[in-house]
């Protein structure tokens, strides 16, 4: 995870963790320490929102729990033991197919030997009893083997059914342990895995990576004004927003609180300041509305921030000038793009 606080809010946010972790007992080992140091810094909301209700039922934050919530939001194994779960049913599975593929195979092998067997005696008889006894023999084996067909297509099916369950469980673990869990669109750790790759490519290919970076001005007072809920649903409204605003590669993701990002791969500067344009004028037009009243709430306005990846760099640096960016954004106004070239001449224009 990749860390664009201030000295001051690390230390702060450092500081409280410690408090709270020696206040509820809480051994003060690196996994725990990052546990609490992401709560106070609300970086991950489904985090701080799963403490939070932890709290507000009065629940003990054991060795245990901790481990829990370590490994829930800053590893993979609890995708890594699914995963191998899932593919140890498969292997079962699998095993099983292949069981019954020699069952038919021995099956149609014997029911073959019958018809040549059967095939002789009729060549080698002209008694007509003989013939009879022969037909109904074959008729007999032909039955047999019917029923085997129609069992084996009864296990095929049956086994079929539990891959495609397999397959599904998969994907819907997939997507809860990369999608944030109010928006619906890719948390912070998609978001983390989803830029480095992103790097990668665009040195190893030699295209541009742009990084916008969003927050939703004066959201506090939206959120103390309404409410949470209506917070949340502002939330969501921007989530959706950005989704329909993107395209192909590009990424949007929830960064913490308020604060949303979108990776546009493949994208100059000047065309990401396009895109944070369109995101803005979309967003400004939409009114927040209370449907049973049909009171008018506001209007929601977003401050964009626009950085460029310079090959090389480590990403820390290209999150901080979009975020310093976006800082620029909200001093100058509100409710506009700034470029990470324009955060100098922004800054001076501001000051005087």
């Amino acid at each position: 995870m990749d860390y664009t606080e201030s000295f001051e809010q690390a230390t702060e946010y450092g500081n409280s963790a410690l408090k709270m972790m020696k206040k509820n007992g809480i051994a003060a080992n690196p996994n725990n320490f990052t546990v609490w140091y992401h709560y106070f810094s609300g970086q991950i909301p489904d985090l701080k929102r799963t403490i939070d209700i932890l709290i507000d039922n009065d629940q003990a934050f054991s060795e245990g729990r901790n481990e829990e919530i370590h490994k829930k939001f800053f590893t993979f194994d609890m995708e890594t033991q699914a995963i191998g779960d899932a593919a140890t049913r498969a292997e079962a599975e699998l095993t099983r197919i292949l069981d019954y593929l020699g069952v038919a195979g021995d099956g149609a092998a014997e029911y073959g030997k019958a018809l040549e067997a059967f095939s002789g005696d009729i060549s080698g008889s002209g008694e007509s009893e003989t013939i009879k006894t022969v037909i109904t023999s074959a008729l007999n084996a032909t039955r047999e083997m019917e029923l085997q067909n129609k069992s084996l297509e009864e296990k095929f099916n049956a086994s079929s059914v539990e891959i495609n369950r397999l397959r599904e469980d998969l994907e819907t673990m997939r997507l809860e342990a990369m999608t944030d869990g109010l928006t619906g669109i890719a948390n912070r750790k998609l978001f983390d895995a989803e830029l480095r790759r992103s790097a990668i490519q665009a040195m190893e290919n030699g295209e541009a990576l742009c990084l916008l970076i969003l927050d939703i001005d004066h959201f506090k007072k939206f959120n103390d004004t309404y409410g949470h809920q209506v917070g949340d649903q502002v939330l969501k409204l921007l989530a959706q927003t950005l989704t329909s605003s993107i395209k192909g590669q590009d990424l949007a993701a929830r960064f913490g609180g308020e604060e949303f990002c979108v990776i546009l791969p493949g994208t100059s500067l000047k065309n990401a300041i396009k895109v944070a344009e369109v995101i803005r004028n979309k967003v400004g037009k939409k009114q927040v509305m209370n449907r049973k009243t049909g009171e008018s709430m506001g209007q929601v306005t977003v401050s964009v921030g626009v950085g460029e990846f310079r090959y090389g760099e480590p990403l820390t640096q290209l999150i901080l000038r979009s975020d310093e960016a976006m800082y620029v954004a909200k001093r100058s106004g509100r409710n506009r793009v700034v470029s990470e070239t324009m955060v100098d001449s922004k800054e001076l224009s501001f000051d005087n």
